[in-house]
């Protein structure tokens, strides 16, 4: 079955945890409802006292009928009736308070437990989303959190049982020692054939859970990528991809039942051994008069009581794994070690915008480097355009900037501030970025533009917007800012993304903007939109752009053409064309086409 374990190696940040250490980890988890659990646990114990009590009350009722006359039954005997339903009735009840008071706390557990791990999944480096499937990590958030809970009503369920042992072992002792210690003679066999599956049961339910995560991750990249597929036809591909993971996921399941299924007949086996030699033992001592067969049966339904929270104790250990698996898998999101680490948390005041490189290495993996002992100084308000191939490193620098990744060396200065020393929450208010395709999320036009301010009123929010492009593009919207919008911006075309990304920049009203132009073609009537949009976004700010447009390029104070992570040329639009160097190449290659007096070769005037 080596194919079944295929594609399902741990990730980079999995850590493998101790039952001990996950235990004490869950354990201050319930810290918080210490209260709730001590009632729990009062209710555990009488709950198992009471299971304990029906056996002896039935036990000493067989006794009381068999010497008593017919006229005397009801007289020996009525009470012990009332016992027994009164012991039935407030076990039943102790127990629906346990259930009912354990579903509580371990919701609340489970609820603050998803909290922790979302707030982990939002405190991670984009590094971290650049090297994890998406959907793998909203596994964790979701189906392993709720798994979670498996490990709380196991635990409490052991606890239950584990009392009824004891109370029960010491019935047994008290009716006759030496059955007794026939009964526990047979617990270590069972105990030891429980243990036996631990390991195996860790690792199975460990590889079920990665391949839940595998099958989420296929389906949100397949309904993400769905255009893609439908575009080339390649529906029947899609499908047969996931019909390959869900039959790695189905052989998992399998595995995993088969190994739970098998653990409860063997345990059944040895505890069925057990209560045969008990049974034996007993018959022969009641043929001798050693015991009354009222205290004989007693014995019998003691050592069956006895039997299944025992073995449900020592099967624990087995289903126990898959609770642990799901809460290993979300300790290790939570705990995943951050790349970006900052050595102070310094508030800075309102940003001037200078932006400092002073040899900084930079690669995305210790194998590749994209930034060698790169020096660059951009003055305050300066506009600073980035040219290059792709791959030159005009988007790391962006990245950088925006604190987005670790470098490995070097320093990089914000106004004189080591990046590293700053508050990053604090900092990123007065960084404004808008990507090459803005992400839009589901509400209206209105909520995606104070997104950048939750606390604006309607009025700056209708003044940002009004400000790009003359606000004649929100006439373009069917009910202005308050068109609904779908998730990632569906509903809404590409350019009016872009219009909508800078109202939300111009809005917040950042010291330093890192735009990175859009490729996607746009109408002639949009493309001036944008056009003057950028001219507003961009007045009075620190600006990084990674430029497409040759009206942005041509616009910018400075233009820096990269090759390989290094600065090649600098200086204007017009003054590199002079030099007639790389940059007037990829002029000619790139840009050439957007110029308005540019007349293609073959026509007239060319």
């Amino acid at each position: 079955m080596g194919f079944v374990l295929d594609g399902l190696a741990a990730e980079g940040y999995d850590r493998e945890y101790s039952d001990g250490q996950l235990l004490r980890r869950i354990v201050r988890y319930f810290g918080p409802f210490l209260p709730t659990m001590l009632v729990v646990a009062l209710s555990m114990f009488l709950v198992a006292a009471l299971d304990a009590l029906l056996p002896l009350l039935i036990a000493l009722g067989i006794d009381r009928v068999g010497d008593a006359p017919p006229e005397a039954l009801w007289g020996r005997t009525g009470w012990l009736l009332g016992a027994i339903a009164v012991a039935g009735v407030g076990s039943w009840g102790l127990n629906f308070l346990r259930q009912w008071l354990t579903a509580k706390a371990v919701g609340n557990v489970v609820l603050q437990l998803r909290l922790d791990a979302f707030e982990a999944v939002m405190a991670r480096d984009m590094s971290f989303y650049d090297e994890y499937s998406t959907g793998r990590i909203v596994s964790r958030v979701t189906a392993d959190t709720q798994d979670f809970s498996t490990v709380v009503t196991l635990t409490l369920n052991l606890i239950s049982q584990l009392l009824q042992v004891i109370i029960i072992a010491l019935i047994l002792f008290w009716i006759n020692p030496r059955l007794a210690l026939i009964a526990l003679a047979i617990a270590p066999f069972i105990v030891a054939a429980a243990l036996a599956f631990r390991r195996v049961a860790r690792r199975t339910t460990r590889q079920a859970r990665r391949v839940l995560a595998e099958v989420n991750a296929n389906v949100q990249e397949s309904i993400t990528g769905i255009g893609v597929a439908k575009a080339f036809r390649q529906e029947q591909a899609v499908y047969d991809v996931f019909k390959g993971v869900n039959a790695q996921s189905y052989a998992l399941n399998l595995r995993q039942g088969l190994v739970f299924s098998a653990i409860f007949p063997i345990l059944g086996t040895i505890a069925g051994i057990g209560t045969a030699l008990v049974v034996y033992a007993g018959g022969a001592s009641v043929v001798a008069g050693a015991v009354t067969p009222g205290q004989w049966f007693l014995f019998v339904e003691a050592v069956a009581f006895f039997w299944f929270p025992l073995t449900s104790i020592a099967s624990f250990w087995s289903q126990f794994q898959l609770g642990l698996s799901a809460s290993e898998r979300v300790f290790a999101l939570i705990d995943a070690e951050p790349r970006v680490s900052q050595t102070g948390a310094v508030a800075p005041a309102r940003l001037r915008g200078r932006i400092t490189f002073e040899g900084v290495v930079f690669g995305y993996t210790p194998f590749e480097q994209v930034l060698r002992d790169f020096d660059l100084t951009i003055a305050p308000g300066e506009t600073v355009a980035l040219v290059g191939h792709t791959g030159a490193g005009k988007s790391s620098i962006g990245k950088l900037v925006a604190r987005f990744y670790e470098f490995q060396g070097g320093r990089l200065l914000v106004d004189d501030h080591d990046l590293r020393s700053l508050d990053l929450r604090a900092y990123r208010r007065q960084l404004g970025i808008v990507q090459q395709t803005p992400f839009l999320f589901s509400g209206t036009v209105r909520d995606n533009v104070r997104y950048a301010r939750r606390d604006a009123s309607d009025a700056e929010v209708v003044a940002a917007a009004g400000s790009i492009g003359g606000g004649d593009w929100l006439e373009a919207l069917p009910q202005g800012l308050d068109t609904e919008v779908s998730e990632g911006g569906r509903g809404v075309s590409m350019g009016q993304r872009q219009l909508i990304a800078m109202a939300r920049i111009l809005l917040q009203d950042p010291a330093i903007l890192i735009l990175d132009e859009a490729t996607a073609s746009v109408d002639p009537l949009t493309e001036a939109q944008i056009q003057e949009g950028l001219e507003t976004v961009l007045h009075g700010r620190t600006a990084i752009v990674i430029a497409h447009r040759l009206s942005t390029i041509r616009e910018a104070d400075r233009i820096l053409v990269l090759r390989q992570g290094e600065v090649i040329e600098s200086g204007s639009h017009a003054a590199l064309i002079a030099a007639g160097g790389h940059y007037a190449q990829l002029y000619d290659t790139f840009f050439r086409h957007q110029s308005p007096d540019y007349v293609p070769e073959g026509l007239p005037g060319a």
